[in-house]
C-alpha cells in the first residue's frame, strides 16, 4: 500500500501548529515551519533569512512602533496619568456614574498618545479602576469590565500600533488610516458611555461630589501639556510637518521632555526601566513581524490568496456578505489568537478579496482592526480580560459576565461602520484621500 506524503505546506502547518502548542512563541514557530517548508521544497533555506532581514531592515514605517511602545512606557512612569484623570474627574465625575465616564474618557486620550490597548490598562486602567472601587462605590468586576472595554479605543483612535501594521501588509498611508480612526473611536467611545449611563441607572451607581468650576481651570492647566500630545502629534502629521514615523520620535521626546523638564517625574532609574521594558515589548512584536514575514512569503509561493479568493468567489459574495463574513471570522478568531498574528497572517489573505469587490483599504483595515480589538475583549482568551481579573483580583467569570452588555454595545459600533463606509472615509477624504 503506498504511503501518502504530505506536501511541503502540509508540513509547515503541522511544524507550526505543533511548535506553537508546545509554548514555543508563535513568531519563531512561523520560522521554523517555513524553514521546513523551504527544505521539503527544495529551496534555498536562505530565503528565509533574505525574507525576514528585508522585511524588517526596508520598511520606514516599522520604526514607529518602538518609538510608540516607548512614549506610552514614559506616560505610565510619569505623572501625566494622575494629571488627566483629575482633569477627567473634574470634567464629567458629577454625574451619575460619574467614574464610569471618567473611565471611558480618559481611555479616549490616552489613545491619542499610546496607540496600544495593553499600555491603556497598565498605565491609566490600573488608576481609573482604582478610583471605581474605592469605597465600595462600584463592584470590581464592573470596574475591571469597563476598563478592559474603553481600553480597546486604544489603537482605533490615532497613533495605532496595530494600524501601523495593517499599513505594512496592506501598502495604505498610514496617516489615511489614522484619520479614519477617529470617528470609530468616538463611536465606540460614545457606545460605552451610553451603555455605562443606562446602567448606572439601573444599578443606582453613585453620584460623586461636583468638583467646583473655579477649580477646572487649574486643573486644565496641569493637565495641559498632556493633553496637548495629540493635538502636537496629529497636527503634525496631517500638517504635512511631520510623517507618521516622525510623529512617533516625536511623541517618545515630548513625554519625556514634559516629564522629565516639567512635571519632574522620570527619575533615571525610572527611565532605565522604561527603556528596558520598551526593548522586551519590541523584542516580541518584532520576532511576531519577522516570523509573518517568513511565513508570509510561503503563502504567496502557495498562490493561497488566489485560492481563496477563487473558493470566495464560488460562493458569489457580494461586498455587504464578504464584510459580513470577514467580521464573524475575525471575531471567532480574535476570541482565540493574539491580535498581531491574525493581522500579520490571516489579513493579508483576505486583502486580494477585498480589492477584486473595490472594499476600499482604508474602510476595510479599520473594520479589520476594530475586530481585532474587541478580540482582545472576548472570551475564552481575551488577553485584557486576563490583565484585569489580575489586577482587579476577581474571578474571570465575574468580569466577563461584567463585560458581555460591552462587547454587544461594541460590535453594534463595529456593524455601523462596517455598512456605513463614510464612518471611516469622510475625514480622510477631508484631508484629501481620493478613495
Amino acid at each position: 500500500m503506498a504511503t501518502i506524503m504530505p506536501t511541503p505546506f502540509v508540513c509547515c502547518i503541522i511544524v507550526l501548529v505543533g511548535l506553537s502548542l508546545f509554548g514555543l512563541p508563535i513568531g519563531l514557530s512561523m520560522i521554523s515551519g517555513s524553514i521546513v517548508y523551504l527544505m521539503m521544497s527544495g529551496q534555498d533555506v536562505g530565503i528565509a533569512a533574505e525574507q525576514l532581514l528585508n522585511g524588517l531592515t526596508n520598511t520606514y514605517t516599522l520604526l514607529a512602533i518602538p518609538l510608540f511602545i516607548l512614549a506610552s512606557e514614559l506616560m505610565n512612569l510619569g505623572s501625566l496619568s494622575d494629571r488627566l484623570l483629575s482633569w477627567c474627574n473634574a470634567l464629567v465625575g458629577r454625574f451619575r456614574g460619574g467614574l464610569g465616564y471618567v473611565n471611558v474618557l480618559s481611555s479616549l486620550i490616552f489613545s491619542g498618545m499610546s496607540g496600544s490597548a495593553i499600555a491603556d490598562v497598565v498605565g491609566v486602567g490600573k488608576l481609573t479602576m482604582e478610583m471605581m472601587t474605592k469605597d465600595g462605590r462600584y463592584t470590581p468586576s464592573y470596574a475591571a469590565a469597563m476598563t478592559a472595554a474603553s481600553a480597546v479605543i486604544g489603537p482605533i483612535i490615532p497613533p495605532s500600533i496595530p494600524l501601523v501594521l495593517y499599513a505594512l501588509i496592506s501598502d495604505t498611508s498610514v496617516g489615511y488610516l489614522f484619520a479614519g480612526g477617529v470617528i470609530p473611536g468616538l463611536l465606540m467611545a460614545g457606545v460605552m458611555m451610553a451603555l455605562n449611563g443606562y446602567l448606572a441607572r439601573v444599578r443606582n451607581f453613585p453620584v460623586e461630589k461636583a468638583v467646583p468650576i473655579k477649580e477646572l481651570v487649574p486643573l486644565t492647566i496641569r493637565a495641559f501639556p498632556a493633553l496637548m500630545m495629540p493635538v502636537v502629534l496629529l497636527g503634525g502629521i496631517y500638517g504635512g510637518v511631520m510623517t507618521p514615523t516622525e510623529a512617533a520620535a516625536m511623541a517618545a521626546l515630548y513625554t519625556l521632555v514634559i516629564s522629565v523638564v516639567l512635571y519632574r517625574s522620570v527619575t533615571p532609574s525610572g527611565f532605565y526601566r522604561a527603556m528596558l521594558s520598551s526593548g522586551r515589548q519590541m523584542a516580541s512584536v518584532g520576532l511576531l513581524i519577522a516570523g509573518a514575514l517568513v511565513f508570509n512569503y510561503v503563502v504567496t509561493k502557495e498562490d493561497l490568496p488566489k485560492d481563496v479568493q477563487q473558493w470566495l468567489a464560488g460562493f458569489e459574495l457580494s461586498k455587504a456578505g464578504f464584510l459580513l463574513m470577514v467580521n464573524v471570522l475575525l471575531l471567532v478568531l480574535g476570541g482565540l489568537l493574539e491580535g498581531g498574528t491574525i493581522l500579520l497572517v490571516v489579513v493579508p489573505i483576505l486583502i486580494p478579496t477585498a480589492l477584486a469587490l473595490h472594499i476600499d483599504m482604508v474602510h476595510f483595515g479599520l473594520v479589520v482592526t476594530v475586530n481585532l480589538m474587541i478580540g482582545l475583549i472576548t472570551p475564552p482568551y481575551g488577553l485584557l480580560l486576563f490583565i484585569v481579573s489580575s489586577m482587579s483580583k476577581q474571578p474571570l467569570m465575574a468580569v466577563v459576565r461584567d463585560a458581555l452588555p460591552f462587547i454587544a454595545m461594541l460590535i453594534a459600533a463595529l456593524g455601523f461602520m462596517t455598512y456605513v463606509p463614510d464612518t471611516v472615509l469622510w475625514l480622510p477624504r477631508l484631508l484629501g484621500y481620493k478613495g
